[in-house]
């Protein structure tokens, strides 16, 4: 457990900061009369923006009536299963462990975003593009979110291997 929040709350806490810096410094183009800001960090390819989004990775279902609500209780129903699993040795690697928590400060950054008082909606701000090709902006939170899914993805054939490894007879 100690490891378990050793990686979550700092990166909750990057998160959380993160988008307080954003909406500390950048204008409510969406509920005010002005311009949006954006930063070029890197011209062309990098920029700091100030984006709402009350739907999910991509902004999907963005706008949507009931996307906070939907969303706050599959975020809570995740963090319950991730607390189960972890309490059941569902993560027996170190690759599984660091993407539960990974997962855990995602989930929570994102969530703290839905039901902060006076928000309702995630903060996100990193914006990328490539060549003319506009990825979606996202935040820290999204960012440990995606990191765990690798993570996960490559935990499960790691243990696959491990399990092959230990059925095979020893020479």
């Amino acid at each position: 457990m100690r490891y378990f929040l050793l990686l979550s709350l700092p990166l909750y806490v990057i998160d959380q900061f993160t988008k307080w810096l954003i909406v500390a410094n950048f204008p409510d183009s969406y509920n005010e009369p002005v311009a949006p800001r954006v930063i070029e960090v890197i011209p062309g390819f990098f920029n700091l923006v100030r984006v709402h989004n009350t739907g999910m990775a991509f902004g999907r279902f963005n706008g949507s009536e009931y996307a906070n609500l939907a969303f706050g209780l599959i975020a809570i129903g995740a963090l319950i299963a991730i607390t189960l699993l972890w309490r059941r040795n569902g993560f027996p690697t170190k690759v599984g462990k660091t993407a539960a928590a990974l997962l855990v400060s995602g989930i929570l950054g994102n969530f703290t975003d839905r039901v902060m008082p006076g928000r309702g909606y995630v903060v996100d701000f990193l914006d990328f593009y490539i060549g003319q090709s506009h990825w979606p902006s996202f935040n820290v939170a999204d960012s440990c979110i995606c990191i765990a899914a690798g993570l996960l993805f490559i935990s499960a054939f790691r243990q696959e291997k491990e399990a092959a490894a230990a059925a095979s007879p020893a020479d």
